[in-house]
């Protein structure tokens, strides 16, 4: 078992430099240290938190002490005019496997880190630190950059960045621990050199691939009901290597090139087997724009119209813009915000609302607010880019484990904690909406057929 601890939270913003804020970092990484370590290794991991929370350092060891862990790792990006990477382990009495702990881990994320990003080694370095010195198992804190170097500020902004040194840390930590490695079904990583309308110009780009002695071919994929030809240049085991042919047709002029992830046919459904957990967040919307609004009025006259813009945004990215109403109306108890979310913060969603004293998000206005939310449900439901011509308005979208919810109740846990019935609740709601909206147009349905009858 692992306790991970990103360091600050809530109130406590850590290291500040310009609009960025340490606690946010800490946490990102921490999430993705996480969730890589539970997908590649046999391993229990606990949080001190998952979301934008504050705890107090006692908090953070007594949480640590009582679940009685065989390694705590606290989380941190430092501040003060330096640069570089540096880790730190109590400087009083520690058992010999602490300080082997650290010479492991820290030498196995240097040397990924160094060659790949020319980051600073600062050193294996002791100090006495609360979360250190009052945890009774072995303990490490990472100082992963200097928030207030712009060279590090710029690393630590970019989702890349990001990706690799929170990969290298979990990497460093099952080497340390000896962590057993699960078994994975064989994934490939497919590079797409542009996905095109026109198969016409499909074949183009397929020839000009050639032309330059990469080999292509047109693989077709119905991309929300609507026909797309995506050039494959090239499909891979390693990841690293997709990469490598990203960058070299990158090279090469070809700008709307990504990679996707794809498992073999027969790998097991991400889907559980219960109906209601096979609702997807992704689909169509059924209802329309006044059907949303007319339900949400017959309880709270004064709540505004959103359905239009829930529609809007809810096709464009492909979500189930009617549930993602009915959402809205949990999270806002029909937008009556009785909650700690306020009227004036346009957050439908509660977007990094953490209880009292966090209210989360803030948006300027409520269009900005529904796009977040739809934004936000597409991060879980999806490892898609954002469709192209739209700013990225979801504040922890980056937080987000891509593609970790396709169905709305694998939201439990996730979006609210600890959740067990989060997506439950919100398709009750939306089986309210629908029932409401049928009702009268079975009654109509019973008139006409009687007129037509008599006539």
């Amino acid at each position: 078992m692992i306790v991970i601890d990103p360091g600050h939270g809530g109130s406590d913003l850590g290291a500040t430099f310009k609009e960025s804020q340490e606690k946010l970092f800490n946490l990102k990484i921490a999430l993705r240290v996480r969730d890589y370590m539970e997908k590649t290794y046999t391993v229990k991991i606990i949080m001190t938190r998952t979301s934008d929370k504050a705890l107090s350092l006692k908090e953070r060891t007594d949480l640590a002490n009582s679940t009685a862990p065989n390694f705590y790792l606290s989380i941190h990006n430092n501040a003060g005019g330096g640069s570089g990477f540096e880790s730190y382990i109590f400087n009083g009495h520690v058992p010999e496997q602490t300080k082997t702990y650290q010479e492991v881990i820290h030498e196995a994320i240097m040397n990924q880190v160094k060659v790949k990003y020319d980051i600073t080694d600062r050193g294996k370095k002791r100090a006495n630190f609360h979360v250190l010195r009052e945890t009774k198992s072995p303990a490490l804190l990472l100082e992963v950059l200097f928030v207030d170097n712009l060279k590090d500020h710029a690393f630590l902004n970019q989702s890349s960045f990001i990706e690799d040194v929170s990969i290298d840390i979990a990497e460093a930590i099952a080497k340390a621990l000896d962590l057993p490695v699960k078994p994975q079904p064989k994934i490939f990583y497919k590079v797409i050199a542009g996905s095109l309308k026109n198969r016409t110009n499909a074949e183009e780009r397929v020839s000009y691939l050639e032309s330059k002695g990469i080999e292509a071919f047109i693989d077709p994929i119905l991309i929300l009901g609507e026909q797309h030809y995506r050039v494959l240049a090239g499909a891979f085991s390693s990841r690293e290597n997709a990469k490598e042919r990203v960058n070299a047709l990158k090279r090469g002029g070809i700008t709307d090139v990504y990679i996707v992830t794809e498992k073999p046919k027969g790998a097991p459904s991400q889907l559980p087997s219960k109906p209601e957990d096979k609702f997807t967040i992704r689909g169509e919307t059924s209802l329309t724009d006044q059907q949303m609004d007319f339900f949400v009025q017959m309880v709270n006259p004064n709540a505004p119209l959103l359905g239009a813009l829930y529609h809007r945004f809810g096709e464009i990215f492909g979500v189930r813009a009617d549930v993602a109403f009915a959402q809205a109306v949990h999270e806002t108890n029909y937008f009556r915000f009785t909650g700690i979310i306020r009227k004036e913060q346009n957050n439908f969603a509660g977007i990094g609302a953490a209880g009292e004293g966090n209210p989360g998000a803030a948006f300027k206005t409520a269009e900005e607010g529904v796009l977040a939310h739809i934004q936000h449900l597409f991060a879980y439901a999806s490892t898609e880019k954002i469709p192209e011509g739209y700013l990225l308005v979801d504040p922890l979208f980056s937080l987000v484990d891509r593609g970790s919810a396709v169905a709305w109740t694998q939201l439990n846990g996730k979006w609210a904690f600890p959740g067990t019935s989060y997506g439950q609740t919100i398709l009750s709601i939306y089986k309210k909406m629908v029932n409401f909206t049928i009702q009268p147009l079975v009654e109509q349905k019973l008139k006409l057929e009687q007129i037509l009858k008599a006539m």
